[in-house]
Formats: structure tokens, sequence, C-alpha cells
């Protein structure tokens, strides 16, 4: 009865979606994490009667065919790309991003990463780096006798050397946008990589370029919302036991056709 396999990928569509929403509550208080849901399409039909046919000869059509699907697939799972809130942390070395632009991070196998994730620390010879050591770029090193390190909203990084009376400027962060930012590939630790859907990076400056602005002591948060995950949450588990229960109802008629033979 293909009933009983329709409904299957249904349920098994279904334990995708909670999969999806699960991965988002669980990083709701991840630095610059961005949502994801998941997005369905209908499987092949088979066509029993096909729509436009005709029924006699005097050309009459039928004006609606008789067609039954296959069930359902995941098709994507987008990310929502929205701004989070931007949140103080009093950290001199925490930039949030105010708009579209993503940091550029020097990964260890040689790729180049981007993050929404501005938590950086200092590296062992002073270059700003992420909280997996990864340099960020272009690679700017505070020295060691450096204090009252700012950050301005244009990313030029300044701080006082020793006992000068004037800051010394260490260098200017860039930002990178895409224009298809959903197309970004995830690589964990909160890092992207560009794909052939993202296009190339446009490196900017920020404040300039569309790449947005930044923060100094602030941080980004996630933009999960726990009222809309849990709503989700609920409707794919009634779609899910729907689903189960179609099965169990399918699974009753074989057994009455079974026992009338």
């Amino acid at each position: 009865m293909k009933a009983l396999y329709i409904a299957s990928t249904g349920m098994a569509a279904q334990e995708r979606n909670v999969e999806v929403i699960s991965n988002n509550i669980a990083n709701m208080r991840t630095t610059g994490y961005k949502r994801q849901r998941a997005e369905f399409q209908d499987l092949l039909y088979q066509s029993y009667r096909r729509a436009g046919a005709t029924t006699s000869n005097a050309g009459t059509l039928v004006p609606v065919g008789i067609e039954v699907g296959s069930g359902v697939k995941t098709a994507a799972t987008p990310r929502v790309m929205g701004q989070g809130v931007v949140a103080p942390t009093e950290k001199e070395l925490d930039i949030a991003i105010r708009g579209e632009g993503f940091f550029i991070v020097q990964m260890p196998d040689g790729r180049t990463g981007y993050t929404r994730d501005g938590s950086f620390e200092r590296g062992p010879d002073g270059q700003l780096v992420t909280i997996d050591g990864y340099e960020v770029q272009p690679g700017i090193t505070i020295p060691e006798n450096a204090n009252q390190v700012s950050i301005s909203p244009d990313g030029t990084v300044e701080a006082f050397i020793g006992t000068d009376a004037a800051p010394t400027q260490l260098g200017q962060l860039q930002l990178a946008r895409f224009v298809n930012k959903a197309g970004l590939e995830s690589a964990g630790n909160n890092l992207f990589v560009e794909t052939a859907s993202s296009g190339p990076a446009q490196t900017g400056t920020p404040n300039s370029d569309g790449v947005g602005d930044l923060l100094q002591a602030y941080l980004e948060s996630s933009n999960v919302n726990s009222v809309t995950e849990i709503a989700d949450l609920i409707a794919a588990q009634r779609a899910y036991e729907m689903n189960a229960r179609v099965i169990s109802g399918a699974d009753e008629m074989m057994q009455a056709t079974s026992q009338l033979r």
C-alpha cells in the first residue's frame, strides 16, 4: 500500500525538521549564530488521468486530472542571516558587527573563514586571534606594552604604546560581504567558508561599502527566537504524529483486506 511509504517520507522529513530546530535551540547562546529552517518539496506524482486529455470525438477535455504524490523530501536548510541583538561585554577586544559583513579569519588548513563572532583575544605574539587561535585578517599585532586599545566603527585599531602621550595606529580591520550569504557553507567553530553559490567575498572597510560598522566591547547574540522555535517544534511533532497515524491506519486497512481473503 503506497500510503505506508508516503507517510514514512513525511515522518523522515519531520524528523529532519526537529533536528534543525534542536540545533537552533542548542545554539541560542552561541555568539553570532544564525538560525536555520527546514524547507520541503513534494516528490514525483503518478498520473492516473491527465488533465487536458480528450474525452470524446467532439474534443471535450478533462478539466481536472487524477494525480497521487509520492510524499515529501527535505529540499534545503537555509540560514536566516538577520541581525542578532548586540549586547555590551566591557571587554576591549570584543567586537560586534552592525550590518551585513563578516570578520575574515585565516584557518589552519589555509582556507579563509568568515565569522560574525567577534570575541577576539591576543595571541602569543600579540596578534589578534579568535578564541581558537585563528588569526584575524588583515593581521594586526598589539605590542606587549600597549594599553587602552580602541577600535573605531571604521575598524581602525589604536593603542597607547608604553608612555606615549598619543595613540599609535596598529592597523585597520576589514569586513567581507557576499551576494548570497545563505549560500555560505558552515565549517563549525562559528566559521563559514565561501562556495560557488555564495559568490566570492567582497572585502570592504567597515562603516562604508555596505558591510556595516563595528562596536567595541559588544558582541552579537544569536538570532534564535525561543518562542518561535518552540512553536515550530510543536508543529513538527504534530505533523510527525499525524504521519504515524496514517501508517497505523494503512496497516489496519491491509490487515482487514488480508482477512477478507
